[in-house]
């Protein structure tokens, strides 16, 4: 996908719209197949499926001491992810409450 714009003077402006692979490490995996709350199940999936389309949304941190490192927020829980954008993949490290998740 693509588009084209032309700008004030004839500039060609250009933007590409970038699905990013999402990939799980086996203990995010683990922590999704064991939860149990359904709408709480949802709101980590849909949060998830947000960040194929924009990895670094408005909602996002940077973790301090990485360069490519950030997190989510979904209520008290915390989904921890890595950006490669030269893979094009968001790779899930860990989901867990916020209390336990940085330990």
């Amino acid at each position: 996908m693509g588009c084209t714009q032309t700008g004030n003077g004839g500039q060609v402006f250009e933007c590409r719209l970038v699905n990013y692979a999402i990939e799980f490490y086996p203990q995010a995996r683990r922590f999704l197949t064991r939860l149990r709350d359904a709408s709480l199940y949802k709101r980590i999936q849909r949060a998830i499926d947000n960040l194929q389309a924009d990895p670094r949304s408005a909602g996002c941190k940077k973790l301090a001491g990485s360069s490519n490192r950030y997190r989510i927020r979904v209520g008290d829980y915390r989904i921890i992810y890595e950006v490669e954008d030269a893979t094009v993949r968001v790779l899930v490290l860990a989901i867990g409450n916020r209390r336990d998740i940085y330990n």
